[in-house]
């Protein structure tokens, strides 16, 4: 089964995108394209910032939009996230195929949707912010390819987060580190949400991605 983004949905920060580097937001389940939407204000400047809307509507009576179904809190379905992931890239390639480089930051469903478009397509990429998700557990065929270019990986998460399963934390530690540039941070006493101070530690990471960006052209 093949998904669809709708490219009306997608909301785009203020001003000319073009020559600029790119940060998309995947937002979590039961949120839409105006959730992390809200972070524009706090982020470096010298960005075009897009955030789309996931092509699934969760079950009634859970609002909003999901990038892939969600079982039960135990389970996750590999093959869905990389339906999603590939849902992503079409919309790339269709809306900012242009962009100057891109970068994905992704809460919850949204941050193991950009992980696995990260497998997908590993040179598309140059940094990918996954905050309180997880690396979908399986091999794919780019894994090895990903593994010698090692993108920049920010891996956020709380200590007293209770939505995603140990296990999937326990297998995100041991395969991001095989797999990327990895540099992140748990924080003590954060829930299943973004701090003020993941905030800050996510705009400098931001601002050094860009800041390459800029070095090379």
């Amino acid at each position: 089964m093949s998904l669809s983004i709708d490219p009306t949905a997608t909301l785009w920060s203020d001003g000319p995108r073009e020559g600029k580097p790119l940060l998309v937001l995947l937002h979590g389940y039961g949120a839409d394209e105006r959730d992390l939407f809200g972070l524009v204000p706090f982020l470096p400047e010298g960005l075009a910032v897009a955030a789309v809307a996931a092509p699934l509507s969760p079950p009634w009576p859970t609002p909003g939009r999901s990038w892939y179904p969600i079982d039960d809190l135990q389970s996750r379905n590999s093959a869905a996230i990389t339906t999603a992931a590939e849902s992503l890239l079409t919309w790339l390639d269709a809306d900012a195929g242009d962009a100057a480089s891109v970068a994905l930051l992704g809460f919850s469903q949204g941050a193991a949707v950009a992980l696995q478009a990260l497998r997908l397509d590993p040179a598309r990429f140059d940094a990918v912010i996954a905050l309180s998700g997880y690396a979908a557990p399986g091999a794919l065929p780019n894994d090895e390819l990903l593994r010698e270019l090692r993108p920049r990986v920010f891996w956020g998460r709380g200590t007293h987060d209770d939505v995603i399963p140990a296990h999937l934390i326990d297998h995100t530690a041991q395969w991001l580190p095989d797999h990327a540039e990895l540099s992140g941070r748990v924080y003590q006493g954060l829930t299943h949400s973004i701090s003020e101070q993941e905030l800050a530690d996510i705009r400098s990471f931001i601002a050094t991605w860009r800041d390459g960006v800029e070095d090379r052209s």
